[in-house]
């Protein structure tokens, strides 16, 4: 019928009853997405037992508070006016059995070696967010995949593994989403974030790799003072140190299963706050500005992401700002560039030009892997370190011309000694991609190759 049909691609929200709201719900609106067109929609069997999930949900204590959501938006205003630096890592995509001590130790722990690089090498403070106790959903470019089975959507959707019957939509994983962020929200507060154990571990082990490596000798200035760095803080007293290990982590996912996000939103002091997690962001798949994930996003108080690939323009960064920010409070809206090493130099200068110009808050952050992914001659998805740095490059080059501060970095990480990423440091080429590829979507770069780009933000940031 002629008005009704939907663009390629595009969907309407699934048509289900939600959860009982009450006055503060309906005066904000919140369920106003449900109403719109929606990409990525998750693939349902039982709209009444996806209802039932939610009203579950409803009820149970949120993973963060309202008070830490305010806390990190402040700390982003701080980097909005460039007197801070955003570092984002983690997986591509949580698992429920990846969700162990050792392995959100590991990845906490990588995020924090790089952030400690980054602060004494460029004598920036850096706030941390992890991609951790959330990232259980994936957008996907199509329904199927290589094997004709219904695509893998992450863990808060379906299965990993091939089969008919596992990559069947079932509701209940939310439950299961919920529990095991909830775990390593409390595993993360538990842990004194800047250890000193975690700054020995830094220097003994992984970076006298990165020292022996053809690269090093780039960094050599840094690591002196980093090390003189050490020296002081063995001669720190007790309170210094405690002051160190106050350091806060936040939590972080994409804003893509809404049935999940809208669950765990709550009211406080009249303000809706998605506590599901600290930081949420909306996918270059997503960021339609008439679609349900924006208008979601639009209606939280959390500090929100929005990811613009190398087809977004300046105009409609603009609408994103306007639509996301209107307050224009610093710290509220990251626009998170995307571009690719082949497209960064030329796309992204009159997005930033633009938005600076109209007098725009945001914290400007640069996705340097999205936009680099290619396959092996072996079928893998991978990424080249030298194109991830070479963006990373680009993204420093544009804010250098243009005199606006580049407020951070955000990739795909772990704290494990994986084989996902290729690079001519130490030798991770094509053949050894099947040594150690166990990410559940995309390749994420291991602890020395975060490593290396921490050292590198720093020497940039040092000038």
């Amino acid at each position: 019928m002629y008005g009704t049909r939907m663009r390629p691609g595009v969907e309407r929200s699934i048509r289900h009853s939600p959860p009982a709201t009450n006055d503060g719900d309906r005066e904000l609106c919140l369920d106003r997405w449900r109403e719109l067109p929606r990409r990525q929609v998750p693939p349902w069997p039982d709209p009444a037992e996806v209802a039932a999930v939610c009203a579950t949900l409803g009820k149970m204590p949120p993973i963060v508070t309202p008070y830490e959501v305010d806390e990190l938006r402040h700390r982003l205003a701080e980097v909005c006016e460039g007197r801070a630096f955003l570092l984002q890592g983690g997986d591509c995509a949580e698992t429920f059995t990846g969700n162990t001590e050792s392995h959100l130790l590991g990845t906490t722990r990588t995020l924090l070696q790089m952030a400690m690089a980054i602060t004494y090498g460029g004598s920036v403070p850096v706030v941390k967010v992890a991609r951790l106790a959330g990232q259980y959903g994936k957008p996907r470019s199509s329904a199927t995949d290589s094997l004709g089975l219904p695509a893998y959507r992450g863990d808060i959707i379906n299965a990993r593994h091939p089969a008919e019957s596992a990559r069947a939509a079932d509701p209940q994983r939310m439950i299961d989403a919920y529990a095991n962020s909830a775990v390593a929200m409390n595993l993360i507060r538990a842990y004194p974030p800047d250890d000193l154990t975690d700054l020995e571990e830094l220097y003994d082990d992984t970076y006298d790799l990165i020292r022996a490596s053809p690269a090093g000798a780039r960094y050599q200035v840094i690591s002196g003072e980093i090390d003189r760095a050490r020296g002081f803080v063995r001669a720190w007293g007790p309170s210094e140190r405690h002051a160190l290990r106050e350091s806060k982590v936040y939590c972080s996912h994409e804003a893509l299963v809404l049935e999940y996000d809208r669950a765990l939103t709550r009211i406080n002091d009249g303000r809706a706050y998605a506590l599901s997690g600290h930081f949420l962001w909306v996918g270059e798949r997503t960021r339609q500005l008439d679609h349900a994930h924006v208008d979601f996003v639009a209606r939280i108080a959390n500090p929100i992401g929005v990811k613009l690939g190398p087809a977004a323009s300046p105009h409609a960064a603009i609408e994103l700002c306007e639509r996301l920010n209107p307050e224009n409070l610093p710290g509220r809206l990251t626009l998170i560039s995307r571009m690719g090493n082949r497209q960064v130099r030329d796309v992204f200068p009159a997005i930033v030009d633009k938005v600076t110009a109209a007098g725009a808050k945001v914290v400007w952050q640069c996705d340097p892997m999205h936009g680099n992914t290619e396959q092996s001659s072996h079928g893998f998805k991978t990424r080249r370190l030298d194109r991830v740095v070479d963006e990373l490059l680009g993204y420093f080059d544009v804010h250098r011309s243009l005199g606006t501060h580049p407020g951070g970095v955000h990739v795909e990480l772990t704290g494990e000694n994986v084989t996902e990423c290729l690079d001519g440091i130490r030798g991770v080429e094509d053949q050894h991609l099947p040594d150690r590829y166990e990410t559940a979507c995309d390749p994420r770069l291991n602890m020395r190759q975060s490593l290396e780009l921490a050292l590198l933000v720093a020497e940039i940031l040092r000038g």
